[in-house]
């Protein structure tokens, strides 16, 4: 009777064993996503000392980094959030429902942290901006990316 057992309980690990090997044959092999390297995206605060949300948003589009893909982009760019950017995050619930994708991501804070200067304030800013003594003037339009605006 325990032989009997025993036989059946091997015929089925043996039939078990055939179906896993079949369903890892027939399945994509598994891409292994490696976010360590994201620490190389600067974090962003939404402060008006830190990139503009343009470049912020940019850097991340164009990280290829540790196999991510366009579905990764909104959890990268959640990590890299700073004060104030990280609260405003943490208390928008429109960004806390299961389907919230990249592009809902970048939509809702382009809406928050949208340029509210005018003219005036960048015209200021143009006419007390000063060249450093060692500073080359492509290094001087560099520091100061609101001249082109």
């Amino acid at each position: 009777m325990a032989d009997l057992r025993l036989r059946a309980e091997i015929e089925e690990s043996k039939s078990e064993l055939a179906r896993l090997r079949q369903r890892m044959s027939l399945d994509v092999p598994t891409v292994h996503k490696d976010f360590s390297l994201i620490s190389l995206i600067s974090k962003w605060s939404g402060a008006e000392t830190s990139v503009s949300l343009e470049e912020f948003l940019s850097s991340i589009e164009r990280a290829s980094i540790g196999r991510l893909d366009v579905s990764d982009r909104f959890q990268v760019a959640m990590r890299r959030l700073a004060d104030p950017a990280k609260t405003f995050y943490s208390t928008c619930l429109e960004l806390h429902a299961g389907d919230t994708t990249w592009q809902k991501f970048k939509s809702v804070f382009k809406e928050r942290f949208r340029n509210s200067h005018n003219d005036k304030h960048h015209f200021m800013k143009l006419q007390t901006a000063r060249q450093l003594k060692s500073e080359w003037p492509q290094e001087f339009a560099d520091r100061c990316p609101w001249v082109g605006i």
